[in-house]
């Protein structure tokens, strides 16, 4: 599984990063970062929630 992050969309509410904080990061500027492009398998469920729960939508996975 692989993480995309539409940036133009993200307002970096952190929604994710509260969710899976071992794979997406905030900067002290506020831009996103996945810490890990290639989701490991104890990570994907909670990935998963975090893509579902993003208010702006901005998250998608591929499989």
């Amino acid at each position: 599984m692989k993480v995309i992050v539409d940036y133009l969309v993200c307002e970096a509410n952190a929604v994710c990063v509260g969710l899976a904080p071992d794979v997406f990061d905030l900067d002290d500027e506020d831009n996103l970062h996945v810490l890990l492009p290639d989701v490991p398998a104890d990570q994907q469920d909670k990935v998963r929630h975090a893509v579902r729960s993003c208010p702006k939508a901005a998250l998608s996975v591929t499989e």
